[in-house]
């Protein structure tokens, strides 16, 4: 990726970590951000151990004060931002009939604000470049649904929805907008099934497994590289054949 400026969101555990090596690792120079500077440090650290470049900095995807400092910051100290990957969420699972107004408006505002607040910031510097890679991370549940998560369905269709609507507005500008939907991944999400839940998902995987963090940031590495210039508003799916 010839030193392109690449800025991770939740990049400091789970799929964040891992598409911040994938990246370092084809040369991208990677920003990474979440809100544990100590956990970003130790990402940071594993990537410059391996010969990379990375540059930690701090950001609440709930604050947009805290978006466009983090955002400025990684501009001012690291360089204009060439990859974005919206990767952060969080979860308050919940049945609808239940589920409280702060757990749906932190879920959108974290989800689905958030990402948008981050691409907002470092647009202009893509269209001015000619040039710019952006991945928003979703996830399988956001095509197919789910019952207990009907805000995190509702950020990650939205989402969806955003990355085609981007699409369409930068491809002028050499601007390709694009998703990736993993299914379930080893994740610390996960970590916390039960062996019946998790025995109930595997029977309706073809692939019969969970898939592993790495496998999605092979298809983030990929949407983000010059070999998908052409691929644009398009949702990748990483989900074992579980929703095709």
């Amino acid at each position: 990726m010839n030193n392109r400026i690449a800025l991770i969101t939740g990049a400091s555990r789970g799929i964040g970590h891992a598409c911040a090596l994938a990246l370092a690792a084809a040369g991208a120079r990677v920003a990474l951000a979440a809100r544990h500077m100590d956990r970003l440090e130790a990402v940071a650290t594993e990537i410059c151990d391996s010969g990379g470049t990375a540059f930690p900095v701090e950001m609440d995807l709930a604050s947009r004060d805290s978006i466009k400092s983090a955002c400025s910051r990684v501009a001012k100290e690291f360089g204009a931002v060439e990859i974005l990957v919206n990767n952060a969420g969080i979860t308050r699972d919940g049945l609808a009939v239940r589920m409280k107004p702060d757990d749906w408006s932190q879920v959108l505002e974290t989800n689905l604000t958030g990402a948008f607040t981050v691409t907002q910031q470092v647009l202009l510097g893509m269209m001015r470049a000619g040039w710019g890679r952006i991945v928003n991370v979703v996830s399988v549940v956001g095509e197919a649904g789910n019952p207990g998560q009907a805000n995190y369905v509702a950020s990650k269709a939205g989402l969806i929805g955003l990355t085609k609507s981007l699409a369409q507005e930068m491809a002028s500008r050499n601007v390709t907008v694009n998703a990736v939907a993993p299914g379930f991944i080893e994740t610390d999400m996960t970590a916390v099934l039960t062996p019946e839940q998790r025995e109930r998902i595997l029977g309706a995987i073809p692939l019969k497994r969970i898939g592993r963090p790495e496998e999605v940031a092979a298809a983030v590495r990929f949407l983000a590289s010059d070999e998908a210039a052409y691929i644009t508003g398009h949702v990748l799916r990483v989900n074992g054949g579980m929703y095709m």
